[in-house]
């Protein structure tokens, strides 16, 4: 394993501490994408006029090119970690905001009836009723922003190795050092999966009322009958008409 945790002293970061900048660097923008696309899911969803617009801006936005949103930050946030972070929050908005809008119209009308016959406000109700009934699209909006970031957030490395685990990949170029290469692709993938796998498990925890998954859910999703009535039925005598011999 010698050379594949070797991490040069000019990054000024151990193994885990890269870790730590590029679970910072791509997770702190996927929360704060999530805070501004929950209000504006709503809005989108009381306006339906206002979603087309929303989403093709976002959409353009996605489609810029992370260097060129650099280039132009730079001369307002430096070479720091602001930099990298601003455009991924902004990338994360063209898959929270449809997820928001998603989770929200999927909410049944005669809940949201109930919630106002029940005199609960609108702030309340979209709190209280609506979202966490929204949490499975969401969350599956989230799973989706959140891999997108940590692969993208490498790209900071060639801005002042500000790019976490990315800054091995242009270390290990200039060191002719391709083990470092292969940590970084490794160790990036690793944790976009642990990541994904804990947003599983808290969308489990959050919507404790889901179906469970597996084998013997989907087994009394098809109505499969229980085998021991069969057996038992299986045991009686046929039964002969009366009149027929």
């Amino acid at each position: 394993m010698d050379g594949f945790f070797d991490i040069p002293s000019d990054l000024q970061h151990s193994y885990a501490g890269l870790i730590g900048i590029h679970l910072q660097e791509a997770l702190v923008p996927v929360l704060v994408g999530l805070l501004l696309a929950l209000p504006i899911g709503l809005l989108c969803v009381r306006h339906d006029w206002l979603y087309p617009p929303v989403l093709w801006g976002s959409t353009v936005l996605y489609a810029i090119p992370s260097i060129a949103f650099f280039v132009v930050l730079i001369d307002y946030t430096g070479l720091t970690q602001l930099t990298v972070m601003i455009p991924l929050c902004l990338y994360s908005l063209v898959v929270l905001v449809p997820a928001v809008v998603d989770g929200i119209r999927s909410v049944p009308e005669e809940t949201n009836a109930a919630a106002s016959a029940m005199g609960i406000g609108l702030a309340r109700r979209y709190l209280q009723v609506q979202l966490p009934i929204a949490v499975p699209a969401i969350m599956a909006g989230l799973r989706v922003a959140v891999a997108s970031s940590i692969s993208l957030v490498s790209v900071g490395a060639l801005i002042g190795n500000q790019g976490g685990l990315g800054n091995l990949l242009t270390t290990a170029q200039l060191y002719g050092r391709p083990r470092l290469a292969v940590t970084s692709v490794v160790t990036t993938a690793l944790l976009a999966i642990v990541i994904d796998a804990l947003l599983v498990l808290l969308r489990r925890v959050l919507t404790p009322w889901e179906p469970p998954s597996g084998r013997g859910a989907r087994r009394r999703a098809d109505g499969g009958a229980d085998p021991a009535a069969a057996d038992t039925s299986a045991d009686l005598p046929a039964r002969t008409p009366e009149g027929v011999s």
